[in-house]
């Protein structure tokens, strides 16, 4: 128990700022000795005891105590009984928590026990405060609106079902507490003169318990608590029924929902007999009854993204996210259970060590593994926890600075961090053997690229060689401009600081990605395409080795940079999309349309809420990564037109609602919410879509063109510390909307948002009550605005504000209009858009604007709405406008073979569009395409509006 040293000044520090006070007086001369070794050690246990003199007093007694756990929840149930107000009671509440774990770091620090019990302690310590502060609550809540009952008049409970770590009994030491509220049955409360129901008193409850533990105050805070793994996450209810709980399991609940499952466990042991029924209920869903080897894929998948995540934020040193860290030990340990729990009950424990044990028994893995992995968990277990107490900090990632390595050597127990260093590594490799040979390593690289690859590379300084070998061997049609290519690209490597790794990945590489380019017909645009990408990645080692050791991600890199500049710059701009190059199953497969809002709402839940910069970037990732697998689909032939601008739609449905929830969580937090949505299931708040949005055909390069729209009553205000008016609210709220979509962040800007479309345009209010904007679109509106409305949809809105706005929007365009004047607007405003848009181009054919082009058929479709829907109502119904053709044809109002000319040519048209997106070039073609179908077009346009 000897310090090094360099850490004694820091112990002396740390002692003379206590020697000023003579609680230290009575502690014996062996607990001055710890304490002078622990004090180099921690600055947490230093700090607590600088700041809470009752610890200093009692530590010593506490100390001869072999362990606590058993009391935690009488000594702190005692104190909170004292507490009046909660000030008082997050105070004790914090005090309880430091005092406790500075005990456990003591011990920890001096090695005076087993892991096993320490991990106990942790465990213990964070059920008894969250117990405890339930209790303290609960009550409370009672008193203020009456004890929630069934209909029976049972009085109900609420229970915390705690996760992760804190499920399986071996919680570390700076720990999140995953939680999950439920309670047994609806109903309302009694005993108090209003009566609210369960749901809302339960989540009100929720509410106060998160703050109690969460909450920092002068005293710090408990634990943070994450609530994201209840079902739908941030945007699901805090609290669930039962029954509410075991249809989302059973009809939604996803692979990771599973494994998150298997350590659930209620808090406080009296609640154990209530959470059996629940447990029963959800058992179905975690543990399969048949052998269930598809959780070998789901692993895969998540085996790919935790590669991914190390490599995202640079986790090489990290003993929980790095290859062979503690995450790939819990991965060993769930698959048996998930693979097998089914058939075998002792595979159904929640404790990693315990299972383990489980997998030796039943020789699922071999005595050498098991050994290996049960060492390794308990030294990084172990590791990690003293790393978190050094200074009561929430890290995986092993230290850089030599003091803060110096100590963690010294707490283990290690002469040099050399040597600490040296045994993390083996202990790790060893768990990444285990890991790979059981979950499947990635694709065996293919046979030995051909030789003259190598040359390509090795000569990349000789062009005379290079061009022989591109002639000769590789037989290219353009040798010369390639090997210029090949050769400026080595050139300018030099000039680069690569480092002996990446230069060393670049010599295996570089083979592969030529063998991959020159197989691809298109190889003359593939080459500098891909080029260019490696030039802007190459200082990203991580990246390199990811095309190195991943050859499908080489093939489909050189697929998508060949056929497209577009996604090339977009991978050189984002490199962490490379990733999803990794599976071409999925790249292929863009998300299915319904599950754009649940994906994205899984992408947001690794992220905190209240980190608003990570979340913002996070938005634009999913974005990006989203949009690459659309187009990787587009180009395969997988997806035609329609199907790519319904997947950008949706996609965008699915942004717009998670930045609105974004910017309402901001909101709420600042001035609490309208009073006039009580327990109203929604916002009062609605995004309407106009345009290419509204009309279901987004392109890839495509703005956002939308109007908010609100229903809040003036003389309204929020009911937030802040209270404001409640119309100012929606337009804070709206300003807020458009500041993270527009704010541009390392991965640009989200969407380009445009709003212009509101009533009054730019001079208009930003956000329109439901009752003006109906107002002005019958009073007000231009013939424009109402063609505008034609192609507007709400993709954002709860249901009161939906039938709001498709009520307004049908009625007005029902309105019946003088054919003659509607007729000369409309054609007046074709013209006034072309010569303001004007810019044709010599010999080119502009497949927007020019005459037959796109504009003229979406004009054409706003024209027949505007025209006929006060006679034909159902042409109101659809706001695309190949549907739109479709219902003129139902309603007898055009030929059916016109208007399936006329979509064909719309269709085609946009496919077009789309490609060139695709290959970075602009929207116009030579004047000899699209000639009959312009012809047909243009004779639609004058036998309907000339």
């Amino acid at each position: 128990m000897q310090l090094p040293a360099n850490l004694s000044p820091i112990s002396e520090s740390a002692l003379l700022s206590l020697a000023d006070t003579d609680s230290l007086s009575h502690w014996p001369e062996s607990r001055i000795d710890e304490l002078r070794y622990v004090a180099g050690l921690s600055k947490f246990v230093v700090s607590v005891l600088q700041q809470d003199e009752q610890l200093r007093s009692d530590l010593p007694t506490m100390l001869c105590e072999p362990s606590r756990a058993q009391g935690y929840r009488d000594r702190l149930a005692d104190s909170l009984k004292e507490c009046t107000d909660e000030t008082t009671g997050q105070r004790v509440l914090r005090q309880f928590r430091n005092r406790e774990m500075v005990y456990i770091a003591w011990r920890d620090f001096l090695g005076s026990w087993e892991l096993e019990e320490s991990l106990e302690h942790l465990s213990q310590l964070a059920e008894a405060m969250i117990f405890e502060t339930y209790q303290w609550q609960y009550q409370a809540c009672c008193a203020l609106w009456g004890t929630p009952s069934n209909a029976q008049g049972e009085a109900q409970p609420m229970l915390i079902i705690g996760m992760g770590k804190l499920g399986g009994g071996e919680l570390n030491f700076s720990s999140d507490i995953d939680l999950i509220f439920t309670y047994p049955e609806n109903g309302e409360t009694v005993g108090t003169r209003r009566s609210i129901a369960n749901a809302q008193f339960f989540t009100r409850l929720g509410q106060r318990i998160i703050k109690a533990l969460d909450q920092p105050t002068f005293d710090g805070f408990c634990y943070r608590v994450d609530m994201r793994l209840r079902p739908f996450g941030d945007s699901g209810p805090l609290v669930m029924s039962y029954a509410a709980l075991e249809d989302y399991y059973q009809e939604q609940g996803r692979d990771w929902e599973r494994y998150a499952m298997i350590k659930a466990r209620v808090m406080g042991r009296e609640m154990y007999p209530e959470y059996q029924e629940l447990r029963q209920m959800l058992r179905p869903f975690v543990f399969r009854r048949y052998i269930d080897f598809s959780a070998i894929q789901s692993l895969r998948r998540m085996k790919s993204m935790i590669s991914s995540e190390v490599r995202r934020r640079g986790l090489s040193n990290n003993i929980k996210l790095g290859a062979g860290g503690i995450r790939e030990i819990e991965f060993i340990a769930q698959v048996f259970q998930l693979i097998r729990g089914g058939r075998e009950p002792s595979l159904r424990k929640r404790g990693l060590l315990e299972t383990l044990d489980a997998i030796q028994e039943l020789e699922l893995l071999g005595v050498s593994d098991t050994h290996n992995l049960r060492d390794a968990y308990k030294f990084l277990r172990r590791l990690e926890n003293i790393l978190q107490a050094l200074a009561d900090k929430q890290t995986q990632t092993l230290p850089e600075g030599e003091t803060e390595q110096q100590q963690l050597a010294t707490a283990m127990n290690y002469e040099s961090w050399e040597a600490l260093w040296q045994n993390v590594q083996n202990h790790m490799q060893r768990v990444h053997q285990v890991f790979t040979q059981l979950i499947g390593d990635d694709e065996e690289e293919s046979s030995d690229v051909a030789k003259h690859y190598h040359e390509l590379w090795d000569m990349a300084r000789d062009k005379g060689v290079v061009e022989h070998i591109l002639e000769q061997d590789i037989q290219v049609s353009q040798p010369g401009q390639m090997a210029e290519q090949i050769i400026q690209f080595k050139a300018d490597l030099a000039k680069k600081t690569l480092g002996p790794r990446g230069r060393e990945v670049l010599t295996r590489l570089m083979p592969k990605i030529f063998s991959a380019v020159f197989a691809h017909p298109d190889a003359e645009f593939g080459l500098s395409r891909v080029l260019h990408l490696l030039h802007k990645i190459v200082t990203r080692t991580t990246y390199l080795e990811l095309l190195d050791e991943h050859p499908a991600a080489l093939v489909q890199l050189v697929r998508l940079c060949t056929a497209s500049p577009m996604i090339s710059e977009q991978l050189g701009r984002f490199p962490i999309l490379l990733d999803e190059l990794i599976d071409p199953q999925q790249l292929y497969n863009p998300i299915p349309l319904e599950a754009y809002r649940t994906e994205l709402r899984d992408f947001l839940a690794r992220i905190p809420e209240d980190d608003m910069e990570q979340q913002m970037e996070a938005l634009r990732q999913f974005k990006q990564i989203s949009i690459l697998r659309i187009a990787a689909a587009d180009i395969a032939g997988v997806l035609p037109v329609m199907k790519v601008s319904d997947h950008l739609t949706y996609l965008a449905e699915a942004i717009v609602e998670s930045v609105v929830n974004q910017a309402w969580l901001q909101m709420k937090e600042k001035y609490g919410e309208p009073t006039h949505l009580g327990e109203r299931d929604g916002k009062g708040f609605a995004v309407i879509g106009y345009g290419k949005v509204g009309g279901w055909e987004l392109g890839y390069n495509s703005d956002l063109d939308i109007v908010f729209m609100h229903d809040c009553p003036v003389h309204i205000n929020t009911d937030g510390k802040k209270e404001i008016d409640g119309r100012q609210f929606y337009l804070k709220l709206a300003q807020r909307i458009i500041h993270i979509f527009s704010t541009r962040t390392a991965s640009g800007i989200l969407y380009e948002v445009d709003t212009r479309l509101r009533p009054s345009g730019i001079s208009g209010l930003l956000v329109s009550p439901a009752d003006a904007f109906s107002q002005y679109q019958n009073e007000d509106a231009w013939t424009w605005e109402h063609q505008a409305l034609v192609r507007a949809r709400m993709i954002y809105g709860d249901g009161l504000l939906q039938a709001a706005f498709a009520e307004i929007r049908h009625q007005v365009l029902t309105l019946e209009r003088d054919s003659e004047t509607l007729k000369r607007d409309v054609v007046n405003m074709r013209t006034k858009m072309r010569d303001h848009l004007g810019g044709k181009k010599a010999g080119r054919f502009m497949l927007k604007q020019d005459p037959g082009g796109i504009t003229d058929i979406e004009f054409l479709a706003q024209y027949l709405v505007l025209n006929y829907s006060h006679d034909k109502p159902k042409l109101t119904r659809w706001s695309d406008n190949v549907r739109i053709f479709e219902t003129m044809i139902a309603q007898g109002i055009m030929d059916e073979r016109q208007a399936m000319e006329v979509t064909a040519a719309y269709t085609s048209m946009r496919d077009q569009i789309h490609h060139r997106n695709l290959l970075n070039l602009d929207a116009d073609l030579t004047e000899e395409k699209f000639i009959e179908e312009r012809a047909l077009v243009v004779s639609a346009w004058q036998q309907w509006l000339e």
